[in-house]
């Protein structure tokens, strides 16, 4: 199992909309994790700490892949967010 990802279509893109319901919260997921793994990377030898590392361990080097691979490996969910009940009443 030295190399998990046989081909360039892993993880299929079906499967992640599965996951996640639609392309968009795909995208936005995505990028969203992307970034936040770019700057751990980058942040490694000033010693914050602060950003989590990746969740998986991957063979690729880059950060939408692994951020793919953590969506199919459901490490990374995506909560949607409740309109806040206050706003309703404002509204009006």
């Amino acid at each position: 199992m030295a190399d998990r990802r046989a081909s360039l279509t892993e993880p299929r893109m079906e499967e992640l909309l599965d996951q996640v319901g639609s392309k968009f919260t795909l995208v936005t997921l995505a990028a969203l994790r992307a970034r936040e793994i770019n700057d751990y990377y980058n942040q490694l030898g000033e010693g914050l700490g602060r950003i989590v590392p990746p969740q998986v361990t991957s063979v690729s080097r880059k950060p939408l892949s692994i951020a793919l691979e953590e969506i199919e490996a459901g490490k990374i969910v995506a909560e949607p967010i409740e309109p806040d009940a206050g706003e309703d009443t404002e509204a009006e």
